[in-house]
């Protein structure tokens, strides 16, 4: 569009902007609306504002701000399955003669949300969530290295998920797939916002989880407690390190293709077109360079927890600790070099592709030694079936599957038969949900406890736990065999009659899905109407091996009130071992510093920023800009008195705290 065409102030947002023609759209936004209005009722009647504002908002209070993107994960977690409950129902019911209830146009934009979503606005905010609660205590730091920085990267990726949202109801997202490979987002095949909110909501969340990275390798690295060394530090945070390490690396390559393929579209730039010397493979490059270490960003701190439980409910130490360490850093470094592996069937050669196929076959063997170690962790050892080792030992058989599948891809002439076939799909949602999914809904429930002080309901957990497992399997199996059918992705009808029966039971299996996460939902609820009987008065409920249960649950706003000293791996055992006391001289006033607003409020402001460069308001974007470079300088000059907490203060925590730990002792 020339820029004469566009309105000085609104750009190119307009009434034609309302999805008015989309009924479904329409309902959706009704639903939401009515939900939000009564939500915001809710809080007012309840003179709720001030203490969410005052206590959470602003909080930059580490395991406040975890348990917030903790929330955002399992929010957007609703959003994400309801795309995909529609994209199954549509292709259960689109065959022959009937069109299913989705238009193609509709249709497209629900599996590039679901994608993007589930990736970013889901497993990455859980993820980012349970590291940001749990290492500062494994480690014995008070919080994290910078705290505005980690309360300004919370509201940062929460601010590109409402740009998600935002789509829903003005304009429309993308239709590219989730990875947006042109020239489908170019400005020629996809001249309306749909790309542009891609970009721009992956922009803003983009920045948040980067600053996060920064925070917590900083964090791990810097503020360890006298004795933890290196190869003292337990497995959860040896995989967040290398976790974080890898999104340093690889998220700016993200933000500099998006900012190529935003300027090819915006400026008429040539990156990734096909003429004037454009490349559209050279996108596809850079995008996996990202995409493939961000599975293990994701995945890797899920081997950290496993770790943990494994350890806990067989009450052993954790077998082959060093080899455990070394397999994750083997694995950090092998993720740069797979990203091929994604598109074999591009040209390269056979050279290149059997260089990058050796290399997928490699990776496996650092991760086969880490389930090795996890059975003989668990071999003789006293195994209590909980939830959280339920969880474990799902993921270890779906996990194992999944990777099979993997190695199977992983063989080039195998992936050319298997390459846009619905078998790939089967594969990563059979690693991603049995792998990163069953993980966080094992760390969940292994660490609820401890971030609330009572335990989650074992009935609807159980409940939730089996319709998750046997729904997974009812709804990916049929997958895998259409996929060798060779019936392809990203289908929204089917001509051929005879995948229907395939294409209903994969939807029976994502309504026993549904009902999993229904069950965990009432799970939540029952437990917080139950929690007096829930809550363990004699100790935390696990009684775990590592530093974060050392203190009570939920811990004192101050973590530790004397920095813990450690002698070995396995911390807190050896600390129970050795007769656990609490020094009660040489107390030093314990430094907080203040919560502050200015994260939230930059962060909004830079959501408005991208929403104003994605509908071309260029005068809203200059005065946002301003305005964001301002709250920038008067926080930086703001010198906001903190606090301490005196000895007086924690000898009354302290007490609770001496109490709860008694029984360890």
């Amino acid at each position: 569009m020339q820029a004469t065409e566009l309105d000085p102030v609104f750009g190119r947002l307009s009434w034609e902007a309302i999805p008015f023609h989309e009924p479904i759209l329409l309902v959706t936004f009704a639903g939401v609306l009515l939900g939000g209005l009564a939500l915001v009722g809710a809080l007012t009647y309840f003179k709720l504002w001030g203490y969410l504002w005052k206590n959470w908002f602003t909080s930059i209070d580490h395991k406040k701000i975890g348990i917030m993107y903790m929330i955002l994960g399992l929010i957007m977690l609703l959003r994400g399955f309801a795309d995909a409950l529609m994209m199954r129902a549509q292709q259960a019911l689109a065959f022959g003669d009937n069109a299913g209830f989705l238009p193609p146009h509709h249709y497209d934009q629900v599996f590039t949300a679901h994608g993007v979503i589930m990736i970013f606005f889901v497993a990455m905010p859980l993820i980012t969530g349970l590291m940001n609660y749990i290492v500062p205590l494994q480690i014995g730091a008070r919080d994290v290295a910078f705290p505005f920085l980690n309360n300004f990267s919370f509201w940062m990726t929460t601010m590109g998920a409402v740009l998600v949202m935002a789509s829903l109801f003005v304009g429309e997202f993308a239709r590219t797939g989730w990875l947006a490979y042109p020239p489908l987002s170019g400005i020629l095949a996809s001249p309306d916002v749909g790309v542009d909110y891609y970009i721009w909501s992956l922009q803003v969340a983009g920045v948040g989880t980067l600053l996060s990275g920064v925070n917590l390798i900083v964090t791990i690295v810097k503020m360890r407690a006298p004795g933890m060394e290196m190869m003292k530090m337990p497995v959860f945070t040896w995989t967040s390190l290398c976790a974080n390490i890898l999104i340093v690396a690889v998220f700016p390559v993200l933000t500099a293709t998006l900012g190529m393929l935003s300027m090819d579209r915006m400026l008429g730039t040539h990156f990734f077109t096909n003429e004037l010397g454009g490349n559209a493979m050279m996108y596809v490059n850079l995008i996996w360079i990202w995409g493939h270490p961000e599975v293990y960003i994701l995945i890797l701190p899920c081997f950290g927890i496993f770790s943990e439980v494994v350890s806990t409910f067989s009450a052993k130490r954790l077998f082959g600790y060093t080899s455990m360490v070394y397999a994750t850093t083997v694995i950090m470094i092998l993720s740069y070099l797979v990203w091929l592996h994604h598109f074999f069937t591009m040209g390269s050669g056979a050279s290149v592709n059997s260089f990058f196929g050796i290399t997928t076959m490699i990776i496996s063997i650092p991760t086969g030694a880490k389930l090795f170690n996890w059975l003989f962790t668990m071999y003789r050892g006293r195994i209590t079936f909980s939830l959280p080792m339920m969880w474990t030992i799902a993921f270890m058989v779906t996990f194992t599957i999944g990777g099979m599948t993997g190695v199977m891809l992983a063989i080039p002439p195998a992936d050319f038969v298997l390459h846009n076939s619905l078998f790939l799909i089967a594969h990563f949602h059979n690693v991603i949900i049995g792998g990163v999914l069953f993980g966080l809904f094992a760390a969940i429930n292994y660490w609820f406890p401890k971030a609330f002080g009572f335990k989650l309901d074992e009935f609807w957990g159980k409940v939730s736990f089996w319709l998750w497992v046997i729904g997974f399997y009812v709804a990916w199996m049929p997958v895998y065999a259409l996929g060798f059918m060779g019936v392809t992705r990203r289908l929204n009808h089917i001509e051929d009659a005879s995948m229907q029966p395939y294409f209903v039971v994969a939807f029976i299996g994502v309504l026993m899905i549904a009902g999993g996460i229904g069950a965990m939902l009432l799970q939540f609820a029952v437990s917080f109407m139950r929690r007096k009987q829930l809550a363990d008065v004699t100790g935390d409920p696990w009684n775990g091996r590592t530093l974060e249960w050392a203190t009570s649950s939920p811990p004192p706003e101050y973590n530790f009130a004397f920095t813990p000293v450690v002698h070995d791996n396995d911390t807190w055992a050896d600390m129970k071992k050795n007769g656990y006391k609490r020094p009660l001289k040489d107390f030093v006033a314990i430094h907080m510093p203040a919560n502050t607003g200015a994260g939230f409020i930059i962060a909004a402001l830079s959501a408005l920023l991208g929403f104003a460069l994605i509908w071309q308001m260029w005068i809203v974007a200059a005065i946002t800009f301003v305005a964001i470079v301002a709250v920038a300088i008067v926080h930086t000059f703001n010198y906001k008195r903190d606090y301490y907490i005196t000895a007086e203060e924690v000898t009354r925590t302290e007490d609770r705290h001496t109490a709860l730990l008694g029984s360890h002792v």
